[in-house]
């Protein structure tokens, strides 16, 4: 599986079969911060698509060499977004022989959405679903494997990042305020078809965004392992939020569970998490470990069978 996310390029090896959970096998990724590399047209950048090209093409040759004999590839916000996206993926094909497909963000949201519910099973109830990534802030809600409500909004830690919190304005209190005003605005717009509904029993959250501001909040670490319950308190992110906005790039990059790549996204991620949690009233978010890549492969085990033991590309 080839997944080409607003920040990170990602091939995952799965030993995957009908029945079983989806195995990695190997993983190989390399940050690409496609989110950051669009130009004031919207297009992504010649240095972008070249990395993109790169990254592809390096991934093809891994996944061969580890036994691999299909690729599964798939682009998020970044691509789905970008002006040139068409031409963006015609080069990497041309270049690599690999298709990649964009996904629309309410699939997104809704494959995302089925990964949780297959992780914690039935008896969690009717789920509440949040995803922050580099370009977007998927939403899902609902009661069974398909959720009632779908959403993908414009709220990308990376997207929001470029275009509010460039150097220099990152303790700016007039911008901040803006930013935080845009986003609240943002979500709220799209909150009622979720509000309407039942509340939901649980609520979870995926991505590093959000595990990150977990492991700031006092979270164990990943090396825990993935069957411990790993918590983000609304009340202790409210109250790391001015902390952390006084933080240099290398400050919050010596926090635990922030990588260097990622670190000067974290404002940004930790404004959207702390409107989620305030607008939909929401105390606290369980961290899953399971997301949109898990979501892609459950499907196609669900819609064509894995032979056990054959490694597939988790894209």
């Amino acid at each position: 599986m080839l997944d080409i996310g607003s920040n990170t390029g990602h091939l995952l090896v799965v030993d995957a079969h009908g029945g079983a959970a989806p195995l990695p096998a190997y993983s190989y990724k390399q940050p690409l911060r496609l989110a950051e590399n669009l130009d004031a047209e919207g297009a992504l950048t010649p240095a972008g698509t070249e990395a993109l090209t790169r990254f592809v093409g390096d991934s093809l040759r891994v996944a061969g060499e580890k036994g691999c004999e299909e690729m599964l590839g798939f682009a998020t916000s970044a691509l789905r977004d970008a002006a040139n996206s068409d031409d963006v993926l015609d080069h990497v094909r041309s270049e690599t022989g690999v298709d990649v497909e964009v996904l629309p963000g309410e699939d997104e949201a809704r494959l995302t959405f089925l990964a949780v519910r297959r992780w914690f099973g039935w008896s969690t109830g009717r789920l509440a679903v949040f995803d922050i990534g580099g370009g977007s802030l998927e939403i899902a809600v609902g009661s069974d494997e398909a959720p009632d409500v779908a959403r993908s909004l414009p709220l990308g830690a990376g997207r929001l990042t470029r275009d509010w919190l460039t150097a220099g304005t990152m303790t700016d209190d007039e911008a901040t305020r803006a930013l935080r005003l845009k986003i609240r605005a943002e979500i709220a717009r799209d909150a009622g078809s979720v509000l309407r509904s039942r509340a939901p029993d649980h609520a979870v959250a995926t991505s590093k965004t959000f595990r990150s501001l977990a492991r700031i909040c006092g979270a164990p670490p990943s090396d825990a392992g993935p069957l411990v319950r790993r918590m983000l308190p609304a009340r202790e992110l409210s109250q790391k939020i001015p902390s952390l906005m006084k933080m240099s790039v290398e400050q919050l990059g010596s926090l635990p569970g922030v990588s260097s790549n990622r670190a000067h996204q974290v404002v940004a991620g930790a404004l959207v998490a702390d409107a989620v949690m305030d607008i939909f009233d929401l105390a606290e978010l369980e961290m899953c470990p399971w997301a949109l890549r898990e979501g892609i492969i459950l499907e196609r085990i669900d819609q064509i069978g894995i032979v056990r033991g054959r490694p597939a590309v988790a894209r």
